[in-house]
């Protein structure tokens, strides 16, 4: 088992990431509270996210609630998924904690893959869960979303709150952007995301603010297999999605030149 040095939680006390958003303060500081000296802990976050994670060939990141529990049946779901994934020689990358994220660590384990996870300060303290085998501690929540893009090879997005929201629209919209190219997205759990993909199609679409191609770079599903196989397919046959994502590239490009001046 690979682990990093773990930082100290502060109960209530203000993280790095707080710090470092924070307004600048006419008082001075001592330089180690400084941003030129947060620069360098940063830089050494994604040093040491890539020397961790540089062999890593083939994974795939899930996301969903910290607040699930092993009853939910999206917990069971995210283990199945994760199993299957892991039988197939996937890793599997969560953020560390506990509930999904729990889930996705266990099924990766009992399956022989690779259990990887990614946890990140917050205010009150949120422990990596026992059935990660490697844990990366991160300070700032940019860097750590760096590594789950970077060595994924496809998003699952199982219900959950602002932080699994954030992922989702971050991974379409460097989809949309040519930024990320055969990239697999999975929202699992059709009850939980109908209300969202309704008022995509509904509001966004219709208003023209997205277009249908980037609604067509999504998979909605309820099967733990469907959404594996939707995956390995993409990961084979590397040419499987770029009509799709192309489609929605090309059409975010003629809208950004239609508008410049």
């Amino acid at each position: 088992m690979i682990k990093k040095k773990m930082f100290t939680m502060r109960e209530g006390g203000t993280t790095e990431d707080e710090r470092l958003l924070a307004s600048i303060k006419a008082k001075p500081a001592a330089f180690t509270q400084t941003d030129p000296w947060r620069v360098f802990r940063i830089m050494g976050e994604f040093v040491e996210g890539f020397d961790t994670l540089a062999n890593v060939e083939t994974a795939v990141t899930i996301f969903g609630s910290a607040r699930s529990k092993p009853a939910d049946p999206m917990y069971k779901k995210a283990m199945e998924l994760a199993s299957l994934l892991g039988k197939a020689g996937i890793a599997i990358i969560t953020g560390g904690g506990p509930g999904i994220m729990e889930a996705g660590n266990k099924g990766a384990r009992e399956s022989g893959a690779l259990s990887i996870g990614l946890n990140i300060e917050l205010p009150f303290e949120q422990h990596v869960n026992p059935y990660v085998d490697v844990a990366i501690e991160f300070y700032y929540f940019f860097s750590r979303k760096t590594m789950f893009l970077k060595y994924a090879n496809a998003f699952v997005i199982f219900p959950g709150g602002f932080g699994t929201m954030d992922e989702f629209f971050e991974s379409l919209t460097l989809i949309q952007t040519g930024k990320m190219k055969n990239f697999p997205v999975v929202l699992f759990g059709m009850d939980y995301w109908k209300g969202l993909t309704d008022w995509l199609k509904n509001t966004m679409l219709v208003e023209g603010k997205i277009s249908q191609g980037d609604l067509d770079l999504l998979l909605m599903t309820d099967s733990a297999h469907e959404a594996c196989d939707y995956i390995i397919r993409s990961i084979k046959d590397e040419t499987w999605r770029t009509e799709q994502e192309e489609d929605a590239r090309k059409t975010t490009e003629t809208v950004l030149r239609k508008n410049s001046p």
